[in-house]
Order: structure tokens, then sequence, then C-alpha cells
């Protein structure tokens, strides 16, 4: 039995939106679990992220949401927490992202799904978390990234605030979920007893920024924003060529010695600002201003083979189109191709777990509103005239040309 399948037969009710919880159910689809996306009748809130768009369809939220079925819900009808009452109690997790309180006000929270299921798995994804003096604030991934501290530390020191292009704080929270998830269903396969996981973005991005914050707990002092450079070794930054940008790693005593006889300067080796690591850290930028000039004499690929020779770590600065043609990337087999009714073939990053077999691991695209509603609810036994009914009286969605 591979990972692919050691999901299999858990069924997960995906209430959550945007990225944080849609990458946590993601990855437990990845792993075999049947993820049944639960939204509103206009949709996941992050389906009308864009640009780009592909025919229609937010490239963003599509990227969130492979293996997974949609059934769309009116929770505002009176009898839509009912019936997603009865899909809890038929399920094995259960991911929400509303602001705390909400499920709870709805029925459907983990204290009311705990009485009929006790062995349900509770995932509540938030900003700041379900207590405290900010659990009812509103937060995203760029808020969280401002207020946990993570956009004071990126950036040049005369740079204004800047944050991580990629929603930082989201995919740390939906990983951290997915392992907390794991983690809490092998406590109920112990002890036959679920739990309410209280997961946050506010924790995550901390997490995130582990090295950074345990340096300030020690020392006290603020992080200096350096750009690309590591603040505690150097050279460890990107530095210009004559074409473009490499990345370099060597601070390593042996590796320093190493770069300055590649770059035809053994003696700067034993310059007394750069001898050792903490004093080229403090004299950083006479060390960038000497690496640049003797950078500059050639091109990012020939200083690449000629480091690489010498066994000193460094990377072109790569821009996507870069990427793309990575030899390494192809042998990886970290891209999938799956595809949405709506806009066709959709192509992303894959779940990666160590191998080359991420492409067997999508079953199926990232769904339409309600393309499954009809059919996930006769799977929990709900009777057809039950299901046209509700059909017709809008509690429940069908993509319209899959009724």
């Amino acid at each position: 039995m591979s990972i692919n399948d050691a999901l299999a037969g858990l069924v997960v009710l995906d209430f959550s939106q945007v990225g944080a919880g849609p990458t946590c159910g993601m990855l437990l689809g990845d792993l075999g679990a049947d993820v049944i996306k639960v939204e509103a009748p206009g949709g996941d809130i992050g389906r009308k992220l864009g640009p780009p768009w592909q025919n229609g369809e937010s490239v963003v939220s599509m990227s969130f949401n492979r293996n997974k079925r949609s059934i769309a819900i009116d929770l505002k009808h009176p009898a839509g927490p009912k019936l997603a009452r009865r899909l809890a109690a038929a399920a094995d997790v259960v991911l929400e992202s509303f602001r705390p309180g909400v499920m709870d006000r709805l029925g459907i929270g983990y204290a009311a799904l705990r009485e009929i299921h006790p062995r349900l798995v509770f995932c509540s994804v938030s900003a700041y978390g379900q207590t405290g003096p900010w659990r009812d604030k509103p937060g995203v991934d760029g808020i969280v990234q401002a207020v946990s501290g993570l956009m004071s530390n990126i950036g040049e020191e005369d740079s204004p605030p800047m944050k991580v292009q990629v929603p930082a704080a989201d995919m740390t929270t939906g990983f951290l979920a997915f392992g907390a998830v794991l983690a809490a269903l092998r406590v109920r396969d112990l002890t036959g007893q679920g739990q309410h996981l209280d997961v946050s973005l506010y924790n995550s991005a901390l997490m995130l920024q582990q090295s950074a914050l345990a340096s300030y707990l020690a020392s006290g002092e603020k992080p200096v924003r350096s750009g690309s450079a590591a603040p505690y070794s150097a050279p460890n930054e990107a530095y210009p060529t004559r074409d473009g940008w490499i990345m370099i790693a060597a601070y390593h005593e042996d590796r320093w010695k190493a770069l300055c006889e590649v770059l035809g300067d053994p003696p700067l080796a034993t310059d007394p600002r750069f001898a050792t690591n903490p004093q080229r850290v403090a004299n950083r930028k006479a060390l960038t201003a000497e690496l640049s000039t003797r950078l500059a004499a050639h091109g990012t690929l020939e200083w690449q083979e000629r480091f690489e020779t010498a066994d000193i770590i460094c990377a072109p600065i790569a821009g996507y189109d870069m990427v793309m043609d990575s030899p390494q990337l192809a042998h990886n087999g970290v891209l999938v191709e799956t595809r949405n009714v709506d806009a066709g073939v959709v192509r992303m990053p894959g779940a990666a777990f160590g191998d080359r077999d991420a492409q067997s691991r999508v079953r199926r695209g990232p769904p339409a509103i309600g393309e499954h509603s009809r059919e996930i609810l006769g799977q929990f036994g709900v009777a057809a005239g039950d299901i046209d009914a509700l059909l017709a009286t809008g509690v429940v969605q069908q993509r319209k040309d899959k009724q």
C-alpha cells in the first residue's frame, strides 16, 4: 500500500475558504481522503481572486482545491445547517475557516457535533485563534505577515515594508493543519475520541520565523532588514555578476577560503575584516563591495560552474521561466496536470512527498461550484425525491448542466 491511499475511506467536509484551510483539505485528498468542499451557492470567496483567470476560473483558487468534490449549500437557509449536520455526522474530519463562533451559531460547531459524533476530528482555521483578545479580528495572509513581525524582516534596510509575495502565512498554516489533523486521527484510532484543533495564521507565521524570533529572544535586538542576506552568516546572499545575479552560501571557513581561491584572490580570506564569520557579518557592506567587484568579471552561469567545481554552494537567481527549464524539476515530477470542467487543463505543483509520484495522487481536478451536489447527497443516503426538493428550494445548488 502506498501513501497515496493512506487515508482512503476517510471523509472530510471542507467548509474552509481561500488558502489555508483548503490547502489542508487538498493535502488530505492527495493521500486518498474523500474531500467534500462545502461552499455557498456563490462559491468559496477564493474563487474571486485573480488575475490570472483561465476560462473565467480563478487559477489561484484552483491551485488549492484539487482532489475535492463540491456541494453548494446555503447555510443561511434554515434547512442548510440541518443538512450540513447530517453530512458531518457521517464524516471523519470537518475543516472550517469561519470567524470564531460562526459554526456554533449555525448549530454545526464542534460542541454540537461532538454530541452526535464523538469520534469527529474538527479543525478550525482562523486568523488569530478561537480564544484570546484578537479572536474576533478578521485577518488574511498579508495582514498576518504584518502583525506577526514577518514583514519587518523583509527588504533592504531603507526600503518600505514588504511581504512575501506567495501567501506564506496561508500555506504554512495549511501544512501545519494537515499535520495536526493526521495526528488527531492517530489519537482517535488509539482512543476512539475526536478533538477540536485550533490552528491560526498568527501562530503559524510565528512558527515560520523560528530562527529569527529565537535570535531576538536571546539578544533583545530587532533584526536588521538585509535583503537576500542571512543575518547570521556571510557570504550568504545574492551578488551581481556581469549578466545577472547569483546566490552564494560560502560562510563555512573552508568554503570561504575556496571562494577566495576561485575569485583569484586568496589573501582576501585572511583580511582582518573577513577572517571569521562574525567578522564578515559585522563588515557585510565591505564584503559585498569586494565580492561584487570580482564577480562582475564573468556571467552567472560561468561562476556557477566554477563554484560548483570547488564545492561552493551557489545557485542562479531563477525566474519562473528558468525554473520551468530546470532538469531537476523535470526529474522530480513536482508539476502535475489536472482538469477543471470549465477551465480545462490546469497545471500546478503537486503533493511532492519526497518521491516522483505526485501525478498519481491527482484523482480529481478542482471542482466547479456545486459540481457534485447530487452525487454527494446520494452518497450520504438522501433520497432522490428529497434531493430534488433541496435543489428546488435552493438549499442546495447543482452546477446547471450537471443536473
